[in-house]
């Protein structure tokens, strides 16, 4: 079963590429690191739009859909504010996460 999830840009613009889960499951990170906060798991065949890139890593965008189908961690929560560090933000509800490019095949949109 595939899931494809189409999305534009935060310009407005198409996605000109795909990232696409080749393997039983992949994670989509709050920001580019595998120390980051771990968002949700995508499964295999789930097909995000690529929105961005920095180094090894690929910026997604994130849709409603994929909690139904993904195992949410921490993006279904929503938007709250926290005090971290004796700093105040807010986390939850992103509409973005980060994937390592070694656990999708990234091809064009057509």
């Amino acid at each position: 079963m595939a899931f494809a999830f189409l999305a534009q840009t935060a310009s407005g613009q198409e996605a000109k590429e795909q990232a696409r889960v080749p393997t039983s499951h992949a994670n989509i990170h709050e920001t580019p690191g595998s120390g980051s906060a771990l968002l949700v798991i995508v499964p295999k065949d789930t097909v995000l739009p690529v929105i961005g890139r920095r180094g090894e890593w690929v910026q997604v965008r994130l849709s409603p859909e994929l909690r139904k189908t993904g195992i949410v961690i921490r993006w279904y929560e929503g938007k709250r504010e926290i005090i971290r560090r004796g700093e105040h933000i807010t986390i939850g509800g992103e509409d973005t996460g980060w994937m390592h490019d070694s656990t999708v095949e990234i091809t064009p949109i057509k």
